[in-house]
């Protein structure tokens, strides 16, 4: 079961993406492998984020290192993400301000461990910045999420030297 930021109905944005993966792969080894290729633009996009959001007391996240981290636990950080849990089948993440509450949950599962994987991201808002910060990053999310699953299926459908422990 997924888990979210708050019961459904709460929420102010929820998008669940999945794909079928050709060999299994835990949620860590999907982040490792998803972030060591990062979508061209992603630092930009980052860049121009945080000079707007900084301008409302939105604490600059500098997006993501790409850096492989081989364990993780509840209360250690992936990049700007909080980790709230880690397990074989979900790996749980949250980033939190005064604005909004945003999970991204991303789980393996299916009839063999892995083989499906799937990003669900919940949010909660908090007030009239966080409504309007999520009025374009919504349909962005929702298209980089597809992009980088599809990107990470392509890679390892092609065998690109990924190890299901990637």
């Amino acid at each position: 079961m997924t888990t979210l930021v708050a019961p459904r109905e709460g929420l102010a944005y929820f998008d669940r993406q999945a794909v079928p993966l050709p060999c299994p792969m835990s949620p860590l080894a999907a982040w490792n492998a998803i972030m060591a290729d990062p979508l061209p633009g992603m630092a930009l996009a980052f860049r121009i984020r945080d000079a707007i959001s900084a301008r409302f007391g939105v604490a600059r996240i500098g997006g993501f290192s790409g850096q492989r981290v081989t364990q993780v636990a509840p209360g250690d950080r992936l990049d700007f993400f909080l980790v709230e849990g880690s397990t074989e089948h979900e790996l749980v993440l949250t980033a939190r301000d005064r604005h909004l509450d945003v999970m991204i949950s991303i789980e393996t599962m299916g009839e063999t461990l892995g083989r499906q994987l799937s990003i669900t991201a919940s949010v909660i808002t908090h007030n009239t910045f966080g409504r309007a910060y999520m009025i374009p990053v919504a349909p962005a999310h929702r298209l980089i999420v597809r992009l980088m699953l599809k990107r990470l299926q392509r890679r390892l459908q092609a065998g690109a030297g990924l190890a299901p422990g990637a």
